[in-house]
């Protein structure tokens, strides 16, 4: 892929953060837009632009010299989004009908959105393809569903080129980048917290799931392999292999899954450190497997995750949550 510039919103959180890394250290020129209200500007990585906006005002920067957007900018808190669902329908739809608007305006023809498992619901089958019902159980599900909706229409009627990228549980760390939420939701960088003495215990919901441990089992991607789809995306729609007027929708994950207690035990392996449990109840909607099938993603972008072993995830995880803790002190 020959140098070109690109718009990152929602570049200074997690994923953005490490797809923006990847982009410059593959010679392209970044732009990061993000307004910092859930993202960190020191995870803005070292020669990205950055402008300290919201997306709905994307037209401000967007301009014919960039050659696609990398969509980010999303509120992901699925309990939030049930107590303020009118924040999600108006940062997560509203947002993206305003940077749809700011590329068609620019001739800005080229979009990978970050999309999620949250758009399928309760799984009918597993593993997951792109053909399974969506049904999302929560207001952020459903943002990101009828965002996946907006695009595929703006790309018939319209000529944008765009991948949606749906991914399953993303974990682990790129160097300096990575995963850091308030407040904390996620399991890998909680069950750490604990091995970091920050944390008494992890809570483990549910015990009796048909699973061989009795707990849930989910599918876990470490970010470096999802920013690497990111590039595959871009790649193929400026070979055409994705061209106008199509809209792509590839599931995200290993294909494998890892149970809650197999996550517990590989952070005592990597860390060295204790993590004790305390059993709780289920939650409600939580389903005991969650696993995907990225076969189109195989297929159509060539893509095949090189860090499937969860020990690796962890370990990525452990070194940038010790530099944290390091950076604290």
């Amino acid at each position: 892929m020959t140098t070109q510039r690109y718009l990152v919103t929602g570049g200074a959180g997690y994923v953005g953060s490490v797809v923006a890394a990847h982009l410059l250290e593959r010679g392209h020129r970044v732009t990061v837009l993000d307004d910092l209200s859930t993202g960190f500007a020191e995870a803005v990585p070292e020669g990205a632009e950055f402008v300290r906006g919201r997306v709905q005002d994307a037209a401000r920067w967007l301009d014919p010299s960039y050659a696609g957007v990398l969509h980010f900018a999303a509120f992901s808190q699925v309990g939030e989004s049930v107590a303020k669902p009118e924040a999600y329908w108006e940062n997560n739809v509203g947002g993206t009908m305003a940077l749809l608007a700011a590329m068609r305006a620019a001739g800005v023809r080229k979009l990978v959105f970050s999309s999620t498992a949250a758009t399928y619901g309760e799984p009918t089958t597993v593993p997951i393809t792109e053909a399974a019902p969506t049904a999302p159980t929560s207001p952020y599900g459903a943002s990101k569903l009828a965002v996946d909706h907006m695009i595929g229409g703006e790309c018939t009627a319209h000529g944008l080129a765009a991948v949606s990228l749906r991914y399953f549980n993303v974990a682990g760390a790129h160097g300096p980048f990575g995963e850091r939420h308030a407040p904390e939701s996620h399991l890998i960088p909680l069950v750490l917290q604990v091995a970091l003495g920050r944390r008494e215990a992890i809570s483990v919901y549910g015990e009796d799931y048909p699973t061989p441990d009795g707990t849930c089992v989910r599918d876990y991607i470490h970010v470096a392999d999802l920013a690497e789809a990111h590039l595959l995306a871009l790649a193929a729609m400026t070979e055409g292999s994705v061209p106008a007027g199509e809209h792509l929708v590839c599931n995200l994950g290993n294909g494998n899954g890892f149970s809650v207690r197999e996550v517990v035990e590989t952070v005592r392996k990597v860390t060295g450190h204790p993590v004790p449990e305390i059993a709780a109840p289920r939650r409600p909607g939580d389903p005991a497997v969650l696993v995907a099938s990225a076969e189109a993603a195989r297929e159509r972008l060539g893509w095949t995750p090189s860090r499937p072993d969860l020990a690796d995830v962890v370990a990525d995880a452990w070194d940038f949550a010790r530099q944290r803790e390091g950076a604290r002190r």
